[in-house]
């Protein structure tokens, strides 16, 4: 950790397998923040593009521990913030292999816990029934789960809870591994694909790896086991995220945000509204400590529609959306991280907004790129690095075949060819956006939770 007091900036490590630009934003916000932000990530990655990076390191998906122990061999982080759940589980196995180097390896372990909190809590975040009922015996609302082995197993939980109920993959993110089933013949048909891995999803990956010279997914498509299925009981009502900033077990910064809008059915958030929810405050301080986290996660609830009661749903242990945000004290995570590491005061940055409703770029303009809360909100929109902006909008339609969320973004009308970007200058109206940047998004960019 950096010495109280010294001028030495604090260097923070993004680690991260995949090309969402949550990672980029994130780290222009630490950088803003004060810490020295380099990165291991897949090549060409939007971090690349933004003036803030010291030093990009090369994630190669064949070879994923090697390439996170080189990364921190040549940074010498502070803490590392990993920016998707392949990245965490990276860190985890990093541990556990460094741990039985006894002395040799204790300085990575040292770094993984500072930066993750407790190991005992490792295997916990990444089974789903497992981290339920640590949150329902630590006093937090949450609904009923349980590991489903068999279609027998499945049908004694229907008959019980009935429908519509949820049913959850342990190791999948981003609304890939979850579906909600209203029949018998729905439920048995959802677990046999959740769980036994898809072979056209392992082929997609290898003709991708082929075309695109990605190799990120393939290793980890092609070991794919059988996952474990849980049964979750159905809350209706409304979602919510909540995105912490936390040490040794304490809260150091959050935001909560009611999900208005979704880029696709189960998938990232387009649109958010920061709230105040004193149970969902509550539960995050409960689990937090329970678990003894450190570093960034992100929580998911479900506010019912009736009693407005707050249900935690699972976790996210990573860096999520919306926590580059700075929003006022107590709401900007980045430098409130800072702070913990260097050892000073927090100096919350100017709040980015004082509106409630954020629309999220470049989600909602590939959504729809007429969105009402284009206008009616805060569009995030990264301004300050033409060349990100460039890379988001101009992403290339091939793109659509690989991420599941293609399928849900349909043609637009009056779809052009994209047009070059001189210069990308903010309109006039903190939420205008409009012109050959709308055109080229609504093509589909790498995006992420």
């Amino acid at each position: 950790m950096v010495k109280t007091g010294t001028s030495v900036k604090p260097t923070v490590l993004i680690a991260t397998t995949c090309r969402w630009i949550s990672a980029a934003r994130l780290a222009m916000a630490l950088a803003n923040a004060g810490c020295t932000v380099e990165a291991v990530c897949p090549p060409r990655h939007p971090l690349g593009k933004t003036s803030v990076m010291k030093k990009s390191h090369t994630y190669h998906g064949l070879t994923p521990l090697a390439s996170f122990a080189h990364a921190i061999a040549a940074t010498k982080p502070d803490f590392i913030i990993p920016g998707d759940d392949l990245a965490t589980r990276h860190l985890h196995r990093l541990y556990h292999r460094e741990r039985g180097r006894g002395k040799a390896g204790g300085s990575i372990c040292a770094l993984v816990e500072r930066s993750l909190g407790a190991p005992e809590a490792f295997p916990v975040v990444f089974a789903r029934t497992a981290f339920m009922e640590v949150a329902r015996t630590a006093g937090i609302r949450a609904p009923e789960t349980r590991v489903i082995n068999s279609a027998n197993d499945l049908g004694q939980w229907i008959a019980r809870m009935g429908f519509p109920t949820v049913l959850k993959a342990n190791g999948t993110s981003g609304g890939e591994g979850v579906r909600i089933v209203n029949t018998l013949e729905e439920a048995e048909r959802a677990f046999a694909v959740l769980q036994t891995p898809s072979v056209l999803a392992v082929a997609g990956q290898a003709k991708r790896a082929v075309l695109e010279q990605d190799k990120t997914f393939v290793w980890p498509s092609l070991l794919r086991r059988p996952c474990v299925v849980n049964a979750q009981a159905f809350v209706a009502g409304r979602e919510a995220t909540s995105v912490l900033a936390c040490w040794n077990g304490t809260v150091l910064a959050a935001l909560h945000f009611e999900v208005l809008s979704e880029l696709y059915p189960a998938g990232p958030a387009s649109v958010l509204r920061l709230i105040e929810h004193a149970e969902i405050s509550s539960a995050a301080e409960k689990i937090v400590r329970r678990l003894n986290l450190s570093g960034m996660h992100g929580l998911d609830f479900m506010i019912e529609e009736q009693t407005g009661n707050a249900y935690l749903i699972e976790i996210n242990p990573r860096a999520t959306q919306g926590g580059h945000l700075p929003l006022g004290p107590g709401r900007d995570l980045p430098a409130a991280l800072y702070a913990a590491v260097a050892g000073k005061a927090v100096q919350a940055a100017p709040k980015a907004t004082e509106n409630d409703t954020i629309a999220l770029f470049p989600h909602e303009c590939m959504k729809n790129p007429w969105s009402a809360f284009l206008r009616s909100g805060y569009h995030d929109v990264p301004w300050e690095e033409p060349e990100l902006l460039s890379v988001c909008a101009h992403a290339r339609r091939k793109h659509r075949g690989w991420y599941p969320q293609q399928k849900w973004i349909p043609d637009f009308p009056g779809d052009r060819p994209s047009v070059r970007i001189e210069s990308a200058q903010k309109p006039s109206g903190e939420s205008a956006f409009s012109g050959p940047i709308v055109d080229s998004c609504a093509r589909g960019v790498h995006t992420g939770m």
